[in-house]
């Protein structure tokens, strides 16, 4: 198989690769983020199924489900500070290969503490492939091939999204939970093998000496807009896992079987295509309205999974699928952007954010749906979008002075003597 370094390529690709090539390793670059992240949410779609076999609450067992997310955030975190002088294609198919072992046990436990265990490091196993994985694309690609391996792979993301759901619903549906988490570990090792086979062994991250200072972390923690989009971040995940998790109960209420769950998860669908949207939605818009624009969608969706209509139901789903995977894109683009020079400690703050949100979002909304009912949740999780809304004000604000500040520095060019 084609390996994605570009040492490897001859040299016409190397420089300026045929589209047909760009595909081929694009598709590629897509599959690796497919197989690393495929165990992280494939687990919400036997909700149900797991909480039977557990014999415990629906908080509980959403929040053990969800229990990957503390991991991811740890990793993610643990990685940008100390992952520089790793390789990065050793580091990649090292944590695929060792995230089968807690997929396979998974399917040997009934103890819900084990079980919560396990989920957490499926997600330091996640965690660490997926930031190598990136840090891989963006240092050893030219920079006109990065963005579209990039793009790439937030495409495969998505996909895991929908497909490892839908398989997830399909083969416990077949063969049980064991043979699901079975299942999983052997995608595991095919995406290890993956990686072992297309990417080169290369160099380590060069220092960086931003990231050994902690003047970094306080110059991050001091900015008020950088602040927001870690709460952006926290929130639109609090939302997303919020509402995936827990609908699958409102679904079976509504008369699914747990096949058709599965098959539920189609609504995805849209989000692959609406998902690269994001460079021209910011583009046109800035990012601070795109953000707005893209969870009022969201929140619109929401809405209408208060409805005991399946047909609505499932629109509903679609559009805050579509809102939220493209109001992440806009925010994740601009943390490099307001950190300036301190991008590494900046997106290591954001993505510990983000995946905590998605912590505390099974958590809570767990207990409200517990006790309050479904409808309840819906409108906490509303007023979640709300709040994030109102955190992406400061961005378009932080848009129109960027604009002005070069409207004037024009204006003032144009004052002075030419030569």
């Amino acid at each position: 198989m084609a390996n994605l370094d570009r040492t490897s390529l001859p040299a016409s690709l190397s420089v300026l690769a045929s589209p047909a090539a760009d595909r081929w390793h694009f598709g590629i670059i897509a599959l690796i983020a497919f197989l690393t992240l495929v165990d992280l949410f494939a687990a919400q779609a036997i909700l149900p199924s797991l909480q039977r076999e557990f014999g415990v609450s629906r908080a509980a067992m959403g929040f053990a489900v969800n229990a990957s997310t503390f991991g991811m955030a740890v990793a993610g975190l643990a990685v940008g500070i100390f992952g520089r002088n790793l390789d990065r294609r050793n580091g990649i198919w090292i944590s695929l290969a060792l995230l089968a072992v807690p997929t396979v046990l998974l399917s040997t436990t009934r103890d819900i503490a084990i079980f919560t265990g396990l989920r957490v490091a499926q997600g330091l196993c996640m965690a660490t492939a997926f930031t190598l994985t990136m840090a891989y694309l963006a240092e050893h690609l030219p920079a006109e091939r990065a963005t579209g391996a990039l793009a790439a792979y937030v495409t495969g993301n998505v996909a895991s999204n929908l497909f490892g759901r839908i398989l997830s619903a399909a083969v416990a549906d077949l063969g049980g939970l064991s043979t699901n988490f079975q299942t999983f570990a052997l995608l595991n090792l095919a995406g290890a093998a993956l990686v072992w086979t297309t990417l080169k062994r290369t160099e380590h991250m060069m220092p960086d000496r931003q990231m050994r200072s902690n003047g970094s972390w306080r110059s991050v923690l001091g900015s008020r807009r950088l602040l927001g989009l870690l709460a952006i971040g926290f929130l639109i995940l609090f939302v997303f896992i919020g509402t995936y998790t827990y609908v699958n109960f409102r679904l079976v209420e509504l008369g699914l079987s747990q096949m058709q769950l599965g098959l539920v998860y189609f609504v995805f669908l849209p989000s692959l295509f609406t998902t690269p949207l994001g460079g021209l939605i910011s583009r046109r818009l800035g990012a601070g309205a795109g953000i707005v624009l893209t969870l009022l969608c969201a929140a619109l969706g929401l809405i209408t999974l208060m409805s005991s209509s399946l047909v609505v139901v499932l629109a509903g789903l679609a559009m805050v699928a579509v809102g939220t995977f493209l109001a992440q894109a806009l925010a994740t683009s601009q943390v490099g952007r307001i950190a300036d020079t301190e991008k590494a400690a900046a997106s290591g703050a954001y993505l510990a954010s983000y995946y905590t949100g998605g912590l505390f979002g099974s958590l809570v909304v767990g207990q409200i749906y517990d006790r309050f009912g479904w409808n309840t949740s819906v409108l906490v999780l509303v007023a979640m979008l709300v709040l994030a809304m109102l955190f992406a004000v400061p961005l378009r604000a932080m848009r129109s002075s960027y604009r002005n500040g070069q409207e004037t520095a024009l204006s003032n060019r144009s004052r002075q003597p030419h030569p």
